[in-house]
Formats: C-alpha cells, sequence, structure tokens
C-alpha cells in the first residue's frame, strides 16, 4: 500500500511566466522509508492531461534535501505538467546529518518505489526519467547510471547496524530509469571527499568515494543522458560534464552536452534558466514518450 500525508484534488490554473499550469492532484508525503526514527518521502505531481510518463525530481542541493510545501514547487515543474509528465520530487536523509553514499541509496530506493508503485500513478515504469542540478545531478546519473546496487551508509560499524534504512520495496526491486538529465552534475567524488565545513555530505570515508562516482559506472546499455552546464560555472567546473561525455562517446551511450554561454551554477540568469528548461522537456519529450 502507498502511504500518503493527504491527497489534494486541486484544480488550480497558477500564471507562471505568461502560461498556465493546470493540475489535478498532488499525493504529499508519500512514504518510502524510514531511517532514525524518521520517515523518507516524496510527493507526487499529477498532470492534468497525463501521457503516462513520469520525471523523477532530485530535491537536492550540495546533498542538503530541504522539504518545501509541494504547491510552492508547482513554477519548477510547470512545463514538464504542462507537457503531460507526472513529476515526482524526491526528498533524501539530508545534510548534515546524512552523507552523499546514504542520499545514493535513498534516491535508489525512492525509484524503487515508484516503479513498484507506477500503476497506481498512471504512469508507465518503463517510461520513467530522472532530473537534477548539482548535487541533485550527480544523484540522477547514479541512479541511470548504477540502478542495481544494494543499500550503502556512511555510518560504519557498531551503532550503524541498528540504524540500517528500513526501505518500503526490496532492494532487488528493479530501479531502471529511461532517461536522465543532469544540471552541472559533480561526475567524481574521489578528489572531492571532505573534510568539508560547506558541503558536510561529503564528510565521510574516501574509501566509499568509487562507488558513488558516477563517471567509473558508463556501460553501452546506460540510458539516454543530457547533460546542461554553463561555462562560468566556478563551484562544479564545465570540465566535469566534459570528462563525462569522453566516457560516454566512448562507450556508445547516447547523450548529448549543452553548454551555456555565460551561465553560472544555479543558472541564475532568467533567460539561461529557460534555456535549460527548455532543453530538458525536449529530452524526456524525446525518449520518454
Amino acid at each position: 500500500m502507498i502511504e500518503r500525508r493527504s491527497c489534494l484534488v486541486l484544480l488550480l490554473v497558477v500564471a507562471i511566466a505568461g502560461q498556465g499550469v493546470a493540475y489535478a492532484q498532488i499525493d504529499s508525503d508519500v512514504i518510502y522509508g524510514h531511517k532514525d526514527g524518521m520517515a523518507l518521502v516524496y510527493d507526487v505531481f499529477h498532470a492534468e492531461e497525463p501521457n503516462g510518463a513520469g520525471v523523477v525530481y532530485m530535491v537536492s542541493g550540495g546533498w542538503f534535501s530541504r522539504w518545501r510545501e509541494p504547491q510552492s514547487r508547482l513554477p519548477q515543474f510547470a512545463s514538464l505538467l504542462n507537457e503531460g509528465f507526472t513529476v515526482f520530487a524526491v526528498y533524501h536523509g539530508s545534510a548534515p546529518r546524512f552523507k552523499v553514499p546514504d542520499a545514493v541509496s535513498d534516491v535508489r530506493a525512492a525509484v524503487r518505489h515508484i516503479r513498484t508503485h507506477a500503476d497506481a500513478y498512471g504512469v508507465d515504469a518503463d517510461r520513467l526519467g530522472v532530473w537534477g542540478g548539482s548535487a541533485g545531478g550527480h544523484l540522477s546519473l547514479m541512479l541511470g547510471l548504477d540502478a542495481e546496487s544494494p543499500p550503502m551508509s556512511a555510518k560504519g560499524e557498531g551503532r550503524a547496524r541498528f540504524l540500517t534504512p528500513a526501505y518500503a520495496v526490496s532492494p532487488n526491486a528493479d530501479a531502471r530509469l529511461a532517461a536522465v538529465v543532469a544540471y552541472y552534475p559533480p561526475v567524481d567524488l574521489r578528489p572531492r571527499v571532505g573534510p568539508s565545513e560547506r558541503f558536510p555530505a561529503l564528510n565521510f570515508s574516501a574509501d566509499a568515494a568509487a562507488a558513488i562516482s558516477p563517471i567509473l559506472f558508463v556501460t553501452k546499455d546506460d540510458p539516454p543522458i543530457l547533460l546542461i552546464h554553463g561555462d562560468a560555472d566556478t563551484l562544479v567546473p564545465l570540465a566535469d560534464s566534459e570528462i563525462l561525455v569522453k566516457e560516454l562517446s566512448a562507450t556508445g551511450v547516447t547523450h548529448e552536452l549543452l553548454v551555456i554561454a555565460g551561465g553560472d551554477h544555479g543558472f541564475r540568469t532568467p533567460s539561461h534558466r529557460a534555456e535549460a528548461t527548455h532543453a530538458m522537456v525536449a529530452w524526456f519529450k524525446a525518449h520518454l514518450l
């Protein structure tokens, strides 16, 4: 059974950048697991005219996963909802309490839960994509490139055996995805392991970094991948996407790299953000419909 806090049936039209996004329903706080006495959740945004495909969005920046009222995310998802995509906003165990390996395990469990319950959402489990930016882009790539790894944790031995996440779906459940879009993603965490004050999620054993570095998991059967990166990004340099492109090209994975001239980390300029959004939606239309 799918657990949820509430089901809001709202026939609303929200004006966003000159266009309206019509939606019929939000399922909020769907529980896909528990850890440390807390629930792990995602929100489901249903399009008014669903097309049978879905996009899983990684709520993650610096591997902080901050909860927001679901309705406040409608502007962010407007372009996808208007095209009929069902959107799943996934929250993971957040920094500073949890580290990157924990986040990877959590979001993989969320995808397994979404796929298992896809029929209930009116979505084809084989037409699911994933999208995120920065840390969310990293998690999106890990989901696309390494769907089958078992749960992991950065907590170590001893106390960890009592705190192992209790996910609602078996780790043997299918976690495959059909398309990936990653904005300005870090692709190799080996040189980024902490100590870090700014990004406490990077404070874990260096021995775990290889298992969560997307650059090491490229294989010929990976889903189509779109990378979007600004050439003025000083936090995660364009070189990250470029080295991943070399691996994808060598392996024959369908991919594109969109370089946004003057684009910074976060695409704070509206025109840059609009360009990225247009490309993201077009990628999912091309590979999920």
